[in-house]
């Protein structure tokens, strides 16, 4: 049987942040482009046609769009992203298909789920400290992690509790909901696992009138994510890339 690529989801509309997420996907997972399918869907959304089947496992990033903007003031595009990951999900989680989902991945999921969505536990850009949970520490994905490590984060928004039928795997002082399991292979993680200090630079740079920060304050945000080091974060993206994708 041939190899089923991994697919890798998309949502960020600058063409820079986007190529620089992907080459992160690629280099910390441990992936060749050609064992992938990259679909850019910020903006014509989900293809109607797309089989989750038809990939060994699926990575979507991080992306501008909030969930928790009220219905009324989302654009037409969000609305349609949004309705596309609804029915992919139906899905994904139906058939247990191996999924991680960052940052926004978290929030789609956990709304997906029924769990609220608000800018409650947002956190600025920069390096947290994830606390691994004793469910976390028993998942393959985080098994002989150590119980603290350091990941980079930026988000407005956040599950305000653990979705109905999920597992909370790890948390932090400011956000408690970090990373959570839907059955047993379907991931979201608040923090990005791809992350580290050039793309979390060109993320800076093209966000910083997107209300993740003062614009002011971009160069100092540069200056402290560039001295982050964050091994363990972009260990458990290969990690699902080696228990799931086909070899």
């Amino acid at each position: 049987m041939a190899r089923r690529p991994v697919l890798v989801l998309q949502l960020r509309p600058e063409d820079d942040t986007s190529n620089d997420e992907y080459r992160a996907i690629l280099e910390h997972g441990g992936l060749e482009a050609g064992a992938t399918e990259r679909i850019r869907i910020e903006t014509n959304g989900i293809p109607q046609a797309l089989d989750p089947g038809k990939f060994s496992a699926i990575i979507v990033g991080g992306s501008p769009f909030d969930i928790s903007t009220p219905e009324a003031e989302k654009s037409v595009v969000q609305k349609r992203i949004e309705a596309g990951f609804r029915r992919l999900f139906d899905v994904v989680v139906a058939d247990d298909i191996p999924f991680l989902g960052a940052c926004s991945g978290n929030g789609l999921l956990g709304n997906w789920c029924g769990v609220t969505i608000s800018r409650r536990f947002g956190e600025p850009v920069g390096g947290v400290e994830l606390e691994v949970t004793d469910e976390g520490a028993a998942d393959p994905l985080l098994a002989g992690f150590p119980r603290r490590f350091r990941a980079l984060v930026g988000h407005k928004e956040a599950c305000d509790d653990v979705p109905p039928g999920a597992v909370l795997l790890a948390s932090s002082a400011a956000c408690p909901v970090q990373m959570f399991r839907v059955k047993s292979r379907v991931y979201a993680t608040q923090f990005h696992p791809e992350g580290d200090a050039r793309g979390f630079v060109k993320r800076i740079e093209a966000y910083r009138n997107h209300g993740y920060f003062a614009p002011q304050d971009a160069d100092r945000l540069i200056e402290t994510v560039s001295r982050e080091a964050t091994p363990w974060a972009q260990k458990l993206l290969r990690r699902f890339v080696e228990l799931h994708a086909d070899r």
